[in-house]
This record gives C-alpha cells, sequence and structure tokens, in this order.
C-alpha cells in the first residue's frame, strides 16, 4: 500500500555509505556474513540499517499508528487511507515495511553485531545491539510472531521458524545485557564514527542510556502478563545503578528536499503532492480543547474535527477540518525525552512506592509541550488541568501518565500510542460514537465504517510476502486479537 524511499536524510550524509544513498533490498534470508555493501563494515553498513528503521517507522507505519491512536482520520475528500482507518487491511498492505525492517534493517543491524564481535569493536555492537531491540520490538508488538531464532541464517535456513513475542523480549533483552557487560566506552570515537552515528553523534554515555530505557519499555510491556518477571526486572534495572534517557533517542537531520525529508512528510505530503489527507480526529482534538491545551494549535491547521473514520460523511463541516501540520524538517523519535520520563514515573508509582513519580511525571509534560514550541507550566501547577493526582489510585496515576504519554506521541512517533492503548486501555474506549451527548473528549471511538465487528485493532495481519516463501508463517487470526501483552 505505502512505498517510501529509503534516501530520507541529507545527501552529505548519504554520501558516506559506499557512494549510495540506497542499497538494494534484501531478502529476509539473506546471509548477514554477506554484507550488503561491498566489502561493508560497522561503520558504513550501520547507518544504513537506521535509515530502513527510520523510513519505515517514522514514515508509513507512523502514518497507521496516527490513525489507530485517533491522532487523525481519513479526510472525507480523499480515499488514500480508508482501508487503515475502517480496519480493512489486507495481507498485501504492509510488505514493504516488514521487509524493509527484516531485510534492511535487522540484517544490517545482525551483521554489524557479527562484524563487531569478531573486531572487539564494543561501540557498535552496543549501537546495533540498541537499534535491533527497538526495530524487532515494533514487529513484534505488530505481528506478535517474527522469526527470531532461526532468522538470517541464508540458504543454510530458507524458512525460519516463528518465535513467539515473549520468547523474543527475553532474547532481545538478553543480547542488550551482552552489549552492556563489554567495555563500549574505551575506544576511540573519531569523526567517521561520529558521522556515521546519527542519532547521539557517538555519545557513548547517550547510547548506553538508550539501552536502559529501552529494556525498561520492554519491561514495562509485561506487566499485565508477566507482573513477577517485570518487577523483577524494572527493579534490578534501578539497583544495577542505571541511568535513562535525558534525551531525545531520535533522528533530527532531515532538510526540506526530496527524499531528505522526514518519511511521513515525504510519503504524504510531496509524494501524494497533496498535503490534506489526515485531517484532525475528534477524538484527540476534544480532548486538547476540553483542557484547553494549546497544542491543538501545533497539531492542527484549525479546531473542527472528523469523528474517527466517518470518511464517508457528507457533513459540510467535514470539508474545512483542520489538517495535521507536518513539517520536512519534524524529527522521528525512538524514545523521546518525554517519553522516557514518562516510563520512569509509572516504574517508580508501581514498585517503587512513588518515589520521585510526580517530579518525572511534570518533567515528562514539560518536555512533551516543548516538544512543540509551547510551555506547559501552568497545567502541571496545583489546581492545573494535568496535575499529577497525587491523592489518587495508583490506577489515577497510571490513567494520568498514559494519556498525557499518549498526547506526546503525536506525530512520526504515533505508533507507540497505538501500543500503550493496548497496553494499559488508555484512554478509555468510549461506549458512544463521538457525535452524541454523553461522549467523554479524548474518548477512543470504533471507527464509523469499521469491519471489525465492533472492536478496535490489535495488531496487523501477516504479510503475503512473509507466506508465500516461509511455509512456517502462522494461521492468520483477526486483527483484534490482542499481541502476547496487550490487554
Amino acid at each position: 500500500m505505502l512505498k517510501l524511499k529509503k534516501g530520507v536524510l541529507a545527501a552529505a550524509v548519504l554520501a558516506m555509505l559506499v557512494g549510495s544513498g540506497c542499497k538494494k533490498q534484501l531478502d529476509i534470508n539473506t546471509d548477514p556474513n554477506n554484507p550488503p555493501v561491498e566489502q561493508g563494515t560497522p561503520r558504513l553498513v550501520f547507518p544504513a540499517a537506521v535509515l530502513s528503521t527510520t523510513g519505515r517507522v517514522g514514515g508509513d507505519m507512523a502514518i497507521l499508528g496516527g490513525l489507530w491512536s485517533q491522532y487523525w482520520t481519513q479526510s472525507a475528500t480523499a480515499n488514500q487511507y480508508k482501508n487503515i482507518d475502517m480496519y480493512n487491511l489486507k495481507s498485501a498492505d504492509f510488505n514493504g515495511a516488514y521487509t524493509e525492517l527484516f531485510s534492511g534493517a535487522l540484517n544490517d543491524y545482525q551483521f554489524v553485531i557479527n562484524k563487531s564481535k569478531e573486531q572487539s569493536d564494543w561501540k557498535y555492537l552496543l549501537m546495533a545491539t540498541v537499534m535491533k531491540a527497538y526495530t524487532y520490538q515494533i514487529l513484534v508488538d505488530l505481528y506478535d510472531q517474527v522469526p527470531y531464532t532461526e532468522a538470517f541464517q541464508g540458504n543454510a535456513n530458507l524458512q525460519p521458524k516463528f518465535d513467539d513475542g515473549y520468547s523474543i523480549y527475553k532474547g532481545l533483552l538478553a543480547e542488550i545485557d551482552e552489549a552492556l557487560g563489554k567495555d563500549f566506552t574505551s575506544g576511540t570515537v573519531d569523526s567517521k564514527d561520529k558521522a556515521a552515528d546519527l542519532v547521539f553523534k557517538g555519545d557513548m554515555e547517550k547510547w548506553e542510556q538508550f539501552a536502559n530505557t529501552q529494556k525498561l519499555k520492554m519491561f514495562l510491556r509485561m506487566v499485565n502478563v508477566k507482573p513477577a518477571e517485570a518487577e523483577a526486572g524494572i527493579k534490578a534495572l534501578y539497583a544495577s545503578g542505571a541511568t535513562f534517557l535525558s534525551t531525545d533517542a531520535a533522528i533530527k537531520s532531515f532538510q526540506d528536499a526530496p527524499d531528505n525529508s522526514n518519511p511521513m512528510y515525504e510519503y504524504n505530503v510531496r509524494k501524494l503532492n497533496v498535503g490534506t489527507n489526515l485531517r484532525a480526529s475528534r477524538t484527540m482534538l476534544t480532548y486538547l480543547q476540553a483542557n484547553g491545551d494549546p497544542r491543538v494549535s501545533a497539531f492542527y491547521t484549525n479546531t473542527t474535527g472528523i469523528n474517527q473514520g466517518d470518511f464517508a460523511s457528507t457533513d459540510a463541516t467535514y470539508q474545512g477540518a483542520g489538517v495535521v501540520k507536518q513539517s520536512p524538517t519534524d524529527p522521528v523519535y525512538f524514545i523521546s525525552e518525554a517519553e522516557s520520563y514518562f516510563m520512569q514515573a509509572e516504574a517508580r508509582e508501581r514498585y517503587f512506592g512513588g518515589a520521585d513519580a510526580q517530579a518525572l511525571y511534570n518533567q515528562g509534560v514539560l518536555k512533551a509541550f516543548a516538544q512543540v514550541g509551547q510551555s506547559g507550566a501552568s497545567f502541571i501547577a496545583p489546581g492545573g488541568k494535568y496535575a499529577y493526582p497525587v491523592a489518587g489510585s495508583l490506577e489515577d496515576k497510571i490513567k494520568a501518565i498514559s494519556t498525557q504519554k499518549w498526547i506526546s506521541f503525536f506525530g512520526s512517533h504515533a505508533l507507540e500510542g497505538f501500543f500503550e492503548k493496548n497496553r494499559t486501555g488508555y484512554p478509555k474506549t468510549s461506549a458512544v460514537y463521538s457525535d452524541e451527548a454523553a461522549y467523554v473528549p479524548g474518548e477512543f471511538v470504533i471507527s464509523r465504517n469499521a469491519v471489525t465487528n465492533g472492536q478496535l485493532p490489535k495488531r496487523l495481519v501477516f504479510p503475503n510476502v512473509e507466506r508465500q516463501r516461509n511455509n512456517n508463517t502462522p494461521a492468520e487470526v483477526p486483527i483484534t486479537t490482542p499481541v502476547w501483552w496487550a490487554k
């Protein structure tokens, strides 16, 4: 359905990839010991892998995430995303994203990991391992089962088995621990290494924080289904003295030029030659309006919204509904600073008696506002609309954290809003549609044109590109079936 070129960063960055910004598409089972770039090195292959992750997670999958997180909905005057908005996905819809994340990103990360171990280059081992875990988690959270233990074996295994999501999580956590256990700070980081690191420019302390924060995210995903393991993992993380991100793990190198722009902008605006396909969803819009939240002007061109999935309506107001604001230089976030604080606040509430939870929550809210050039100080002040519910129950606090996190994911980080709704249940799902008087602003609604018998989507269908070549692809299940960690 959605196609996006991988050349999404400045030409100066792309030039370092052996003279070409676009490398060929690779099969999921390509042997990682045969580098995708001639005589490849970790320094050359790592940024190519990051580009693959960025282009998909911040591109077509961000569009999906925003529709299913109810930040935006399909315009009533177009049809580009109708099937996504009505939960009517086909097995070919995300072939490109699935193939690119496996054959491009993960294959390249594995190559870097293998080469880094051979060369005892522990900085690239950590960088590639963290990004591998991040990318794999996206796929697991979308598909529940994907190849892991038998993936990337080349001709030795052309039909790798699919591992269950829980086992993949455990394997990835072990890989991160292995990489963290190496001496990744003692080696030299030269100018070429800094150029190859599109995220932190060679700052290994930040990569260590990214690794710890990625672990925290994975343990928090487990809280509903593996509560004892989640608690033990998070407590061990804190006991080790782990530090977490206090900056964005993101790509911020985009330019206003073809194929160098933010990938969501590149596809949704530049390639379609129209910027009005995505309109304000009344789910998010009404919540911001009800709370006097100034971010509404950062998100949309005006304050007229469309009820989620109501693209077939003849409502005259829909013609002028607010368009989702996008910029060619918008960042793509892997984990934002705001998200890091919100996750730490939740961990503190769940396992440490709430110590520092309010302060961390407040930092998250402030950073989420600052991300779009706004101040949130009045909102977290005593009596403010988003003041932390200090005297509330644990559930009240999880709701507050989750709701503010949901708002913070608006944009190229939108897929996380969908995942966290499935994990926490927040925002709640409304019993009525958003055009009824009893509707509570901000509650999710079932798309007006949903084909899922009144249920929200929970996953993607397995892509036919995998089913056609791998007999181990699991039987199809409805997209309303929760993945392993979801409520």
